[in-house]
């Protein structure tokens, strides 16, 4: 008996998470190094003896906690497993079976994954020479069946940040009800320059149309416990609740996110000494002869070609595990000075023997 499933998923790529194995350095996931400050795992460990009980699944004190962070009303947040479960659920409150999500590529894998899951068409627009997503090819794209936009700012892979001028104009640009999602993962590694400069959150209440993605699994370091959360009108908000599946922010994240943003200038300021680390590979990169976009993430992007594949085949032989795209390139994560120098080695390395 074979079972009777979709047929059309068996042209669907599985998304493929960075891998390590014992004693390599990981520089896959993009993943930060530290643990949990004291008063974040206290939390967690206080929220161990209440497990036996369901979590709140309305995630109230969370909700009300980023609320007043943010400067926004509770009806404009809506707490996530991940803000990938939101870019999915964002999806599924948008579209039906022949509509289009419209997003750069390359970006982040689960855009046109999630996409076909619901039956819509994902559309990849070429990012532009800067390898970042260009905008105005994307408006000029859309049509009467685009239901969603994804603009992944810093983009995963390749680091790079949209102009504030090309993304007030796009804005401006695609129907008022079109949703377009700014996803936000790597917010607070970057340091914008003044063209680069702009404050979502801001930019909503000119834009209501505008849903903010933020996570917790990145600067703050909670990526196993998976807690992510969208800024939106409440209308998107409340359309967002229906998608959500019950119970899926367990006890111990809500916890650990209400304990983050408790400490946040503490945690936040760890990330001063990855956007140090992030200008010095690059530098050093640059130098070796590697074209390396201008990276406002914890990552940096090598821009490889079809070299992709045998230079991270070698440098998880050489024992540091990068994360490759075929025939595009190399997102290695930027972590502690000796992660990265172990890295730089095997890259000098490389291209000296390819040189």
């Amino acid at each position: 008996m074979t079972p009777r499933l979709r047929p059309d998923l068996d042209d669907l790529p599985v998304y493929v998470p960075g891998k390590t194995y014992p004693g390599a350095i990981k520089l896959a996931s993009n993943e930060v190094t530290f643990g949990p400050l004291p008063s974040v795992a206290s939390a967690i460990a206080d929220a161990v003896s209440s497990i036996n009980r369901y979590p709140d699944n309305a995630m109230v004190e969370l909700t009300e906690a980023l609320a007043k962070k943010l400067g926004v009303t509770s009806t404009e947040v809506q707490v996530g497993c991940g803000s990938v479960t939101l870019c999915q659920n964002l999806i599924t409150v948008t579209c039906r079976p022949g509509d289009e999500v419209l997003f750069g590529w390359r970006s982040f894998e689960t855009y046109p994954i999630a996409t076909r899951i619901a039956g819509a068409t994902p559309v990849q627009i070429p990012l532009d020479d800067g390898l970042g997503y260009d905008l105005p090819a994307m408006a000029k794209a859309v049509t009467d069946k685009t239901r969603l936009v994804f603009i992944c700012n810093p983009n995963n892979p390749t680091g790079t940040v949209v102009s504030r001028d090309d993304l007030v104009a796009f804005l401006r640009a695609v129907p008022d009800d079109l949703v377009v999602a700014l996803d936000e993962a790597y917010i607070e590694y970057t340091r914008l320059g003044a063209a680069q400069d702009y404050d979502a959150l801001e930019l909503r209440r000119e834009f209501p149309n505008l849903v903010v993605l933020r996570t917790f699994s990145k600067a703050y370091g909670l990526a196993g416990l998976r807690v992510g959360y969208a800024v939106a009108d409440p209308a998107v908000i409340t359309a967002l609740g229906k998608a959500h599946i019950p119970f899926s922010i367990n006890t111990l994240a809500q916890r650990a996110a209400v304990a983050c943003l408790a400490a946040d200038d503490e945690l936040l300021a760890r990330t001063d000494a990855v956007v140090t680390e992030r200008v010095r590979v690059t530098a050093q990169l640059r130098t070796l002869g590697y074209r390396v976009p201008e990276s406002q993430a914890n990552f940096v992007w090598l821009d490889l070609g079809s070299e992709a594949l045998p230079f991270a085949q070698a440098s998880t032989e050489a024992g540091v595990i990068v994360r490759p795209f075929d025939g595009d390139g190399v997102r290695v994560t930027v972590t502690e000075v000796d992660e990265n120098d172990a890295f730089l080695a095997f890259a000098a390395d490389w291209a000296r023997r390819r040189g």
